[in-house]
């Protein structure tokens, strides 16, 4: 009675996930980290077996764990990115803890592999790096806190994210990781500076920085060694360096050929430090420059995206992620080419390494989160209703 009085009313259909998924997420930045999976597949083939062959193993041994550590990445990337902002929060906070409790006891229980420096966990069957996944928790946990410090009556965000930032830079010069150190340096100036914050704490910060790096060559010989060789005029043809150098000069602009390169029966770490100089040797500058457009167009999409966003704890933290995303891959090729001092530090989505590819996913997953369309006004649109006011 009451239906043929008042009517019925009609039943609301929920939006599927996926298709919601689909057209909110940022499409151009999905295909370009699998443009970078991809080829970093492709250089896996070609740097991996010489290492595989030195160690006794099979020669497809690390491509084939590159291929599984790739995929876990790729779900990782894809379940972050269906998660709402406010889950991601909660799942950093206690990332953040989780992997900052993994830095500081890795003095007691790490291992370096032989490379000098206590950054990973043996775990038999592989490695676990806690820093690779404490670059993203840092980030959206410290952009909560800056957002926080912003509304009437919040915390001290600023002062508690530099707090927590100090804390986690000093456990890294420990290990030590200058590389990891300046990562996260410049992803929490970059949000910082991107949340309105007195420029005077950031001039202090990069006091405080340059003040660590001076102690650090005076006390570190490790980190003075590298200076200094970067700082040489002359490189050594027989380390490293040398070996990455000589690589790029013979690539030229079109490659050796595929498979036809050198460098990586040299290289120790060609398969993941100095990848770009197996890409550069085999393919030439036009697969070096594809692989910096690939980066250019996450980094500027995202951006772009970004600065629409009324949310200032999505902008920060997207900010964060994306900007040491980006940094990194800088780093990586600067060494490589010589613009930069050595640093162990993988090529995001291309070098070969569990902990990275798996933590870089859970990032990339976060930052496609963050910038998904949303049914809300963009930024620009309600600063104009304001001034209309």
């Amino acid at each position: 009675m009451t239906d043929m009085v008042y009517g019925t009313a009609p039943a609301r259909v929920a939006d599927p996930v996926l298709p919601r998924w689909w057209r909110t997420i940022d499409r151009v930045t999905l295909t370009a980290v699998l443009l970078l999976m991809a080829v970093g597949l492709l250089l896996g083939l070609a740097a991996s077996p010489p290492l595989a062959t030195r160690n006794g193993l099979p020669p497809f041994f690390y491509v084939q764990r590159q291929v599984f550590f790739g995929l876990l990445g790729i779900v990782a990337m894809f379940a972050m990115s269906l998660c709402a902002p406010d889950r991601i929060r909660r799942f950093a906070t206690i990332g953040f803890f989780l992997s900052l409790l993994a830095l500081m006891l890795l003095p007691f229980f790490g291992t370096d592999f032989g490379k000098g420096a206590v950054r990973w966990y043996a775990l038999g069957f592989g490695s676990f790096q806690p820093s690779e996944f404490l670059k993203p928790m840092l980030a959206v946990f410290a952009a909560w806190l800056l957002a926080a410090s912003n509304e009437p009556g919040g915390p001290p965000g600023k002062l508690l994210s530099l707090g927590f930032t100090i804390l986690v830079l000093a456990f890294l010069v420990i290990q030590p990781d200058f590389g990891q150190a300046a990562l996260i340096a410049a992803g929490w100036m970059m949000m910082y500076f991107v949340s309105g914050a007195p420029m005077l704490l950031l001039v202090g910060f990069v006091g405080l920085i340059l003040f660590g790096a001076y102690t650090a060559y005076h006390n570190s010989e490790h980190f003075a060694r590298r200076i200094d060789g970067f700082l040489s005029a002359d490189v050594e043809p027989r380390t490293q360096m040398g070996f990455a150098q000589n690589a790029i000069s013979e690539g030229g602009f079109f490659g050796v050929g595929v498979g036809e390169g050198r460098v990586k029966w040299s290289l120790p770490d060609a398969h993941t430090d100095f990848i770009i100089a197996v890409a550069a040797e085999e393919y030439g500058l036009i697969l070096v420059l594809f692989i910096i457009g690939l980066y250019a167009t996450i980094l500027i999409r995202s951006l772009f995206r970004l600065m629409r966003e009324r949310d200032m704890f999505i902008r920060l933290a997207g900010t964060g992620i994306v900007v040491v995303f980006s940094t990194q891959a800088m780093i990586n090729m600067g060494v490589a080419a010589r613009l930069l001092p050595s640093k162990g530090m993988t090529l995001p989505f291309i070098s070969y390494g569990g902990s990275s590819l798996l933590a870089t996913g859970i990032a990339i997953g976060m930052l496609l989160a963050f910038t998904r369309t949303r049914p809300q006004g963009e930024i620009g649109e309600i600063l104009s209703r304001r001034a209309a006011s």
